[in-house]
């Protein structure tokens, strides 16, 4: 759920290397924290990623808007993390590597919709829901990411996606403007959703009055049930390949005998073989070379030749 419409001013080719005082001339009045070479691991749920020239969480929406609007003029790419089905290569992300960890806040608006700020987690904003007895985001259960990260990947489970509770977002677009979007005028697919550039810095989610007490019976057993059948407590990015039409993904990676396969510390997860999992110190390029594995396995036995839902970014 990170990426360049997570958002982020569009990638465009590597700069040349920028010394620091470069940078903060670029980043004047920023008020947020700003770090240089900072490696990338902890913004990611599967734990791994080289580092970024320069990374940035604002301290809220403003900061956003004055960061994007300063980088463009500079010609600088951004690119936002905060969310799971992402692998960054070991070289890192040049530009600015945007975190949007301090935008928390959360509201409850009339008629059962809650705003939440693009930086509050999933489980967080459930938890929020649950204690306001308002129903509708059960199907987010054991879902990490951040609320900006569901919007932009369109997150789902069996029982829903995020296209199902979305109102409106909040983007920041490329010029550093405050936009707001209603869901009507997005269009969804399969783990996507087609926005037009920018940031997203807030989510309204449209819910509904219902039984605390059943609202939370239904996320604890749908929790429990992903603790059951995939690796939660594991590092990962979630499902790495999209099911084929009509198949599953992990059932055609487990019956080419890949479950448990492991390259360095990057694994087939023994328990859905859908999943990749970091048992501590896996590389970029370890998981690399275990989808290429898996793949060329899966397309040898069945020809079927598996797509990735996994995003990759970042330098070698």
């Amino acid at each position: 759920m990170g990426g360049a419409k997570s958002g982020a001013t569009k990638p465009a080719r590597a700069n040349k290397a920028r010394s620091r005082k470069e940078w903060e001339r670029i980043l004047v009045g920023v008020r947020g924290t700003i770090l240089f070479d900072a490696p990338l691991e902890r913004y990611t749920s599967f734990r791994i990623g080289g580092p970024a020239d320069v990374l940035v969480e604002p301290a809220d929406v403003d900061d956003v808007c004055r960061v994007v609007a300063q980088a463009k003029a500079a010609k600088v790419p951004i690119f936002v993390v905060g969310g799971t089905n992402l692998l960054i290569r070991d070289g890192g992300i040049r530009g600015i590597v945007l975190s949007l960890a301090k935008l928390k806040s959360i509201r409850q608006e009339p008629d059962h919709v809650l705003y939440a700020e693009g930086g509050v987690g999933m489980p967080t904003l459930i938890g929020y829901a649950i204690r306001r007895s308002l129903a509708g985001l059960e199907w987010g259960a054991g879902i990490p990411g951040t609320v900006a990260g569901c919007v932009v990947m369109n997150a789902g489970t069996r029982l829903g996606e995020m296209k199902d509770s979305l109102k409106a977002v909040c983007m920041v677009d490329p010029q550093g403007r405050v936009v707001d979007i209603p869901a009507a005028e997005i269009p969804f697919s399969y783990r996507r959703a087609h926005l037009p550039p920018g940031i997203v810095v807030g989510v309204w989610v449209q819910l509904r009055p219902g039984d605390h007490d059943r609202i939370e019976k239904t996320v604890k057993d749908y929790l429990q049930y992903r603790k059951d059948t995939q690796p939660l407590t594991q590092p990962s990015a979630g499902c790495v390949f999209k099911n084929p039409p009509g198949d599953s993904a992990g059932r055609l990676v487990d019956a080419a005998g890949l479950k448990g396969a492991r390259i360095g510390d990057a694994q087939v997860s023994e328990k859905h073989a859908n999943f990749m999992v970091n048992l501590g110190h896996a590389r970029a390029g370890d998981v690399l070379a275990l989808i290429r594995k898996v793949r060329a396995a899966v397309k040898k036995q069945t020809g079927v030749a598996l797509e990735l839902e996994l995003k990759i970014v970042g330098q070698a």
